[in-house]
């Protein structure tokens, strides 16, 4: 420093005490200086102040010597006390120079700085708040200050600033939040810690309306929960739990919409505690804000549907991701419909539980910690974000988004079986709710749809048939089996062909849901006649031989079997003709057709054919099967009509035929022995006989009795 320089009004003294290493000169001179501007307060003389401040800031604070930096910094600190009150005026000349030495290299000097901002500050109250930015700024990059006596003193720095935010109610929130958003992105730990702390202060402040802004800090709130220090992690949780609590108590001032993305791609971050808070989140959103979340549906399945295959390691996880699953079905509905085709928007509107699927599985929650995971499944209770205005958001359901993600999955060999489940349901809703927006989707899902059935898991099977149901009912035309029905009849033929070990493990279980969703005359109707002109006619053999056993033993074929027993209308005598004409690929399923239908002489006459073919190994094991099929309480009314020895001689012929078909097995014996258990004719005829001659003579012992009570009685009158 340049001694012949004029200082003035600062002395030559106070100059030389600024300038000295010992903190006690320096502190008298601070005591020289603020009686100096005390003066000069005293005489208005603002000039004068501003000249004091400058030749600090300038000369000293700013110096190249540590020393001189040191002096300016507790100079400015005693100009700010003398002037008090007045110091608002001079808070930028005052401030400027002391957070420039924020940035110092010598820890001490960084210390003095903090100390002399410190009391700035105390002295200035709520007059530092138009320059908060500034201060905030510098408080963030000290609080990751590796020396533990800086960090000490930022933080002293840090409460006082903190209670004149909370005190008064001219904090500038919008200028502040463009800087709280930057540095929320820090990922120094101390600084995560020192941001944390002012979300937490000023979300406590009743005039400070954070929940406004939560849309440019929530991405950044996230990321700092997954800090590797706990308690960082702790206080994070808790920002997010009350800005949470904040969002159910006021969700008419929400941004639902502008914060549906930044949870979906949390809900799938590697971290549990994110992963799992998100979904806490995503739950509540779906579940306030109702409709409004329809546009980002494809998102949250993207999020949501892998983790419904989680096991119990992540049980939390997965509880909160049912609920948000079964919510966001909820909230498709007809009306998504309506509109489909004419690319307007449809209506935001409460969900309800009308026309749900009742096989959609009861999810639960759990709730632990300061998060509320439990959820309530039923979400017709829950309140439901509205506009204030009463009138009806326009959202719009992005069908083909929603599409493109289950199919995506459906195509994932490595997703869980649940999530695969689950997407089935998604597609069978879909279906049942939009029809005309997912038919023209179905040319493209079929292949997928078909290829689901060699999953090897049974919940797959069953809601597969729900989904080809869906697609082959919303067909704009639906006849009774319309071109989708029968597509998908030909290419289910077609994968069992290729795939015998699918027919053989799941064909009949596949069949047999087919027949519980959709029309059973129709399924067997089909595919008897696609059968008939099947070339494989081993595959032609083996698939009538399942097609025979699941309706000869499948209790959802008790009605098919009693319209085909009794064959008295016109459409049953159709149905079993085209049955026929297929069950002929196999010579013992036309017996037992025969059998079925009581065509009895027919069935007598096929096996008296028999004798023509080749008879092999398979062959016998199917008549086999034909004669404990007989023994099976739906061939009762068979058993029971061999009683009738008169009326059904081709029945009893018939099944003598297939006693002779047999070698010496368990079923010829079976068989054997239901025979004998067969009335003779002969004895039959001659109880007949017995009887009729028995009833003779009991009317001629009536007539006798009744003559010889006659003579009695006339003896009687003439004797009188």
């Amino acid at each position: 420093m340049n001694p012949e320089k004029d200082f003035s009004p600062l002395t030559p003294s106070i100059v030389r005490a600024l300038n000295d290493k010992l903190y006690e000169k320096r502190k008298v001179a601070a005591l020289e200086i603020e009686k100096l501007v005390r003066e000069f307060v005293a005489q208005n003389s603002t000039a004068q102040i501003k000249h004091v401040i400058l030749i600090l800031s300038q000369e000293f604070a700013l110096s190249q010597h540590p020393h001189s930096r040191k002096g300016g910094l507790i100079g400015l600190a005693a100009c700010s006390i003398a002037l008090g009150k007045d110091s608002g005026l001079y808070l930028k000349e005052l401030i400027e120079p002391v957070l420039t030495c924020f940035n110092d290299a010598d820890s001490r000097l960084r210390y003095y700085a903090c100390e002399a901002l410190y009391n700035i500050v105390k002295v200035a109250r709520g007059s530092v708040l138009p320059h908060f930015n500034v201060l905030f700024d510098g408080l963030s990059k000290l609080a990751a200050d590796p020396d533990p006596n800086v960090k000490s003193g930022s933080e002293l720095l840090d409460r006082l600033l903190k209670d004149i935010v909370t005190e008064s109610n001219k904090f500038d929130l919008i200028s502040f939040i463009p800087l709280l958003r930057e540095r929320i992105y820090s990922n120094n730990q101390y600084a995560r810690q020192f941001i944390i702390s002012w979300i937490l202060v000023l979300e406590s402040v009743p005039d400070i309306n954070l929940l406004d802004y939560l849309p440019e800090i929530l991405d950044g709130l996230f990321q700092i929960l997954g800090d590797n220090s706990k308690e960082i992690r702790k206080m994070c949780e808790v920002a997010l739990g009350e800005f949470l609590k904040e969002i159910k108590k006021n969700p008419s001032s929400v941004k639902f919409a502008e914060m549906a993305n930044i949870l979906v791609i949390h809900c799938q971050a590697s971290d549990d505690l994110i992963q799992l808070t998100a979904m806490c989140w995503m739950r509540e959103f779906i579940q306030l804000a109702g409709r409004v979340m329809l546009p980002y549906s494809s998102g949250i399945l993207t999020a949501v549907l892998p983790c419904l295959s989680y096991d119990d390691r992540k049980k939390r996880i997965l509880a909160v991701a049912n609920v948000c699953n079964q919510s966001l079905m909820k909230l498709v509905i007809p009306e998504d419909d309506e509109v489909a085709d004419e690319g307007k928007p449809g209506l935001a509107s409460l969900p309800t539980d009308t026309d749900q699927e009742e096989s959609l599985s009861k999810q639960e929650g759990v709730s632990g910690g300061c998060l509320d995971t439990s959820g309530d499944s039923n979400f017709s209770s829950t309140s439901v974000f509205m506009p204030a205005s009463a009138e009806r958001l326009q959202v719009t359901l992005n069908l083909d988004g929603i599409v493109q993600v289950l199919d995506c999955h459906l195509h994932d060999a490595g997703a869980g079986m649940m999530t695969r489940i689950a997407v089935l349901k998604w597609l069978y809703h879909l279906y049942i709710k939009t029809p005309r927006k997912m038919f023209r989707h179905t040319d493209s899902l079929f292949p997928i749809l078909l290829k689901t059935l060699s999953d090897e898991s049974d919940e797959g099977g069953v809601h597969l048939p729900c989904c080809a149901k869906g697609s082959m009912e919303c067909s704009p035309t639906t006849p009774t089996m319309n071109s989708y029905f029968y597509k998908f009849m030909i290419n289910l033929l077609k994968r069992f062909s290729s795939e015998r070990k699918l027919l053989e493990t799941r064909g009949a279980f596949i069949i047999r849901q087919l027949c519980l969703l959709l029309n059973a005359e129709n399924i067997f109707h089909s595919m008897a006649d696609i059968l008939l002109r099947e070339e494989d006619l081993k595959f032609a053999s083996t698939m009538v031989h399942t097609l025979n056993t699941i309706l000869l033993t499948s209790s959802e074929l008790f009605q098919l079997r009693n319209q085909l027993k009794d064959l008295k209308t016109p459409e049953s005598r159709n149905l079993f003709c085209c049955l026929y004409r297929s069950w002929c690929h196999n010579p013992v399923t036309t017996v037992s057709l025969c059998f079925l239908t009581q065509n009895y002489k027919h069935a007598y006459d096929l096996i008296q054919k028999f004798g023509d073919l080749e008879v092999t190994v398979d062959f016998l094991i199917e008549v086999d099967k034909l004669v404990q099929l007989i023994e099976c309480p739906i061939f009762t009314y068979l058993r029971l009509q061999l009683l009738d020895v008169k009326s059904n001689p081709f029945l009893i012929r018939a099944l003598y035929g297939l006693l002779m078909l047999l070698p010496q097995s368990s079923a010829f014996q079976l068989l054997s022995h239901r025979l004998q258990c067969v009335p003779n004719p002969e004895l039959m005829q001659a109880a007949a006989a017995a009887h009729s001659i028995y009833s003779k003579v009991s009317l001629i012992q009536h007539k006798r009795a009744g003559r010889m009570l006659a003579k009695r009685i006339c003896w009687i009158i003439r004797k009188h």
